[in-house]
């Protein structure tokens, strides 16, 4: 007992908390576990005359000698048998037997109950052993056998040859060693030994030749011992893929040599596969890509959450982060790997496939209208051009990746998106145009906006549909263009209920005058844009194109009419003077007409461009109309070739001052410049092949002159010269019916059309007698002109009697 406490063992008699309890009998150094009580027989002697059971207990209790896997009781390093395969009592196992993982669960349990007291025991004895030590003094040097053995003065022999030992069996490691690998992450390592370990379950099973059969429940029990080990490998790998992706980190170069082990174990287990079979074929390769898809899952859902923005935040978090995970597998990750398995195309098809569940997801739900654009934008354009742009396409083994939503799913959204786009465009249209209407009544001059608004509201759909697609993009234009149609007609609408209503007139009229301007204006930004959705969208467009385009000719007509009626009520009196016999010798009328013309036509100015130019074009023609109709309705008329003279001459210096006053004011009308000095001309040559050459070219640059119009010419020249005046009404005769008289020209080239004459007369060649004396003694024509004869009216057939 003495010497068990300088040892630092305790009392064997009391069990020890850790150890475990000895069974009852007179010498407890003799007692031995149960489980080596079929080894006793085996043990012998130590030198000293003591036996190696008594030994075996007390090292065991004492902890002085670790146990070690496949280290017998009683036998030293070196010694026969060293070397080979052990179970856990010591035993010698026959060749290529593996220590079941019972063993090593006992094992497991025996470490753990003693596991306390040896360590408190261990260090109590190591502290004894020091100070031992110091006590002795310095270990004296020993004489080594070749030194007593060779004399002094003498070379020592060569030392005998060394005998090559035989080649050492490799031992077969247990299950728990393979775990112990898996753990460490020596992966490649453990999974040759699980293959190993698997090969000779197939032999005991009798899939393969092998060693001898083990017993039913040993085969199960290795069987089992295959998939668990199959598991964890498969937990370590998976695992593996989910750290490596992460980042760099501090153990960068660690974790290229792990991601290598695993490339070497998919190596392994594809070619296991083979051997297998494809019933039994484990495919870790398909597994691995399954793998790395869930990783990618997981790093795009922890990205995307906590993005600001809403969905277009999402997106934009979703591409730095594949980004940045793809730049780790490209320059760390996929050169680990063997080149067989093109790791850079399975990581790049995880990520694809992780996003094109996320993007499906999302399309399932009710997205705002905002978000929709943003998630067809970044899936059309964003992802192909800024993440598939940038990454090794070839690296694929497969070809093409796929599209992230199918084709159905993208129409979904495209109609889901033209849907709310004409709901709410149209309910924005119609508030604009309403707050808009409210001010046109208004004393306040306010510049209108309602150009400016209708076009950015359109634009903003119109603009960005084009860049998710071309087809998307016509769509969008379409839809726009139908509902600025629908707008315009509301629009039209109610600018002439604004005309017609009597209470504007009570405005001031430069302020009536600003309002109508404003609404002209509003015209050609609409009428471009309508042109502009016309051109992307789709032929089918072309109606509602045409509707836009005649609602606006409408309202500019309109304005236009009233703009010129507010300024011919202004220059009225001045054209009530022509043709009278003040203005063959004043130009005071002309002067008033010019002088208020060129006045009014600075308010004018603030109109765009488009509709001026019409505006005064009409008024160039218009008031070229009020100076001929006085004129053909035979004011005044001339008697002699002096006043006809006279009157020509005052055409043609009214023609070139009208003339000048439109150029100043930009007019494009030039066909009106010829009007007046080819009546003039009429009025002035003396013979009648003279006069039908003209009137040739009169009836030829304006179509819409009749011959009632050249009759009354030739009446307020003072032709009564009937054959003369049948043969010019013929050359007008003539080019009506070569020209096609039925067509009239187009509304802005109409000039004669509107001018009324009187009635034509015609005339009787019998004389009128005056009491004794006849009309021909008088000084009135001899022949009396009377009206002719109103036809019946179509429309009224007269009733037969």
């Amino acid at each position: 007992m003495p010497i068990l406490k300088s040892l630092g063992v305790a009392d064997p008699k009391v069990p020890r908390a850790g150890t475990l309890p000895l069974r009852s009998s007179q010498n407890p150094f003799e007692e031995v576990s149960g489980l080596e009580e079929e080894e006793a027989g085996e043990l012998g002697t130590l030198p000293n005359g003591t036996s190696c059971r008594r030994r075996a207990t007390l090292e065991k209790l004492a902890g002085l000698a670790p146990f070690r896997l496949g280290w017998a009781p009683g036998r030293r390093a070196g010694s026969p048998g060293d070397g080979q395969p052990r179970s856990f009592l010591g035993r010698v196992l026959p060749p290529g037997i593996r220590r079941s993982s019972a063993d090593f669960g006992l094992l497991a349990r025996l470490q753990g109950t003693r596991a306390h007291g040896d360590q408190e025991t261990a260090g109590e004895a190591a502290r004894r052993l020091a100070f031992l030590r110091l006590g002795r003094g310095p270990k004296p040097r020993r004489v080594s056998l070749a030194e007593r053995v060779v004399p002094a003065g003498e070379a020592a022999p060569e030392p005998p040859p060394k005998v090559p030992e035989p080649p050492k069996m490799k031992e077969p490691l247990s299950v728990l060693e393979i775990l112990s690998l898996i753990q460490q992450r020596e992966l490649a390592r453990a999974d040759e030994h699980i293959l190993e370990l698997e090969a000779e379950e197939l032999a005991s099973s009798g899939g393969a030749p092998g060693p001898p059969k083990a017993e039913g429940a040993a085969g199960g029990r290795r069987a089992r011992d295959v998939a668990l080990l199959y598991e964890a490998l498969q937990r370590e790998l998976w695992a593996l893929v989910r750290e490596t992706l992460a980042g760099p980190g501090p153990g960068a170069g660690a974790g290229a040599g792990a991601v290598a082990q695993l490339g070497q174990v998919l190596v392994q287990e594809e070619a296991a596969d083979g051997r297998r079979g494809p019933g039994a074929a484990r495919k870790l390769r398909a597994r691995w890509a399954e793998a790395v898809a869930r990783a990618a899952r997981e790093r795009l859902e922890a990205a995307a959450p906590g993005a600001p923005g809403g969905l277009a935040g999402q997106l934009e978090a979703l591409r730095a982060r594949l980004l940045e995970d793809m730049a780790v597998v490209r320059g760390r990750l996929a050169p680990a790997y063997p080149a067989g398995l093109g790791a850079f195309g399975v990581y790049l098809r995880g990520y694809h496939c992780a996003l094109a569940e996320w993007l499906g997801t999302s399309a399932r739900r009710r997205l705002p209208l905002a978000d929709r654009y943003a998630l067809l934008h970044w899936h059309n354009q964003v992802y192909p051009r800024e993440v598939l742009g940038l990454v090794d396409m070839v690296a694929l083994e497969n070809g093409e990746l796929g599209p992230l939503l199918s084709p159905g799913t993208l129409r979904v959204l495209e109609d889901e998106c033209v849907t709310d786009v004409k709901a709410q465009t149209r309910a924005a249209l119609l508030r604009v145009l309403q707050e808009d209407e409210e001010c046109w009544g208004s004393t306040e001059e306010q510049p209108s906006s309602l150009a400016q608004d209708v076009c950015e509201l359109l634009e903003e759909h119109t603009e960005r549909a084009p860049r998710i697609s071309q087809e998307f993009g016509e769509r969008m234009a379409h839809c726009c263009l139908g509902g600025l149609a629908e707008f315009l007609q509301s629009f039209q609408q109610r600018v002439e209920r604004f005309h017609e209503n009597p209470g504007v007139r009570e405005l001031p009229p430069d302020t009536y005058i600003s309002r109508t301007i404003a609404l002209v204006n509003c015209g050609p930004p609409l009428r471009a844009l309508a042109e502009r959705l016309a051109r992307v969208g789709p032929p089918e467009s072309e109606p509602a194109r045409e509707a836009s385009a005649s609602a606006l000719d409408r309202v500019t007509r309109l304005c236009h009419r009233v703009l010129a009626d507010l300024l011919f009520q202004e220059l009225q009196p001045h054209f009530n003077k022509l043709m009278r016999r003040k203005w063959l010798s004043s130009p005071e009328a002309l002067d008033g007409i010019v002088g208020t013309l060129g006045a009014q036509a600075l308010a004018l100015r603030r109109m765009q461009d488009e509709p001026y130019q019409a505006l005064v074009a009409e008024l160039h023609r218009r008031t070229l109309v009020e100076y001929v109709r006085p004129l053909l309705r035979g004011r005044l008329r001339c008697g002699s070739a002096r006043t006809r003279g006279r009157m020509a001459r005052r055409l043609r210096e009214d023609a070139a001052q009208l003339q000048r006053l439109f150029r100043r004011l930009e007019s494009q009308a030039s066909w009106l410049d010829a009007v007046v000095p080819h009546l003039a001309e009429v009025l002035q040559l003396e013979d009648t092949p003279s006069i039908q050459v003209e009137v040739g070219v009169l009836v030829r640059d304006y179509p819409d002159i009749r011959r009632k119009h050249v009759a009354a010419l030739l009446d307020i020249r003072g032709l009564r010269n009937t054959a003369a005046r049948q043969e010019i009404l013929a050359v007008a005769r003539d080019l009506e019916l070569s020209e096609g008289g039925a067509l009239s020209p187009p509304r802005d080239h109409a000039f004669f059309a509107d001018i009324p004459v009187p009635r034509p007369s015609f005339c009787l060649s019998f004389p009128l007698f005056l009491g004794r004396l006849p009309v021909s003694r008088l000084a009135r024509p001899s022949l009396a002109c009377l009206p002719w004869p109103r036809p019946p009216s179509p429309a009224r057939p007269r009733a037969q009697r």
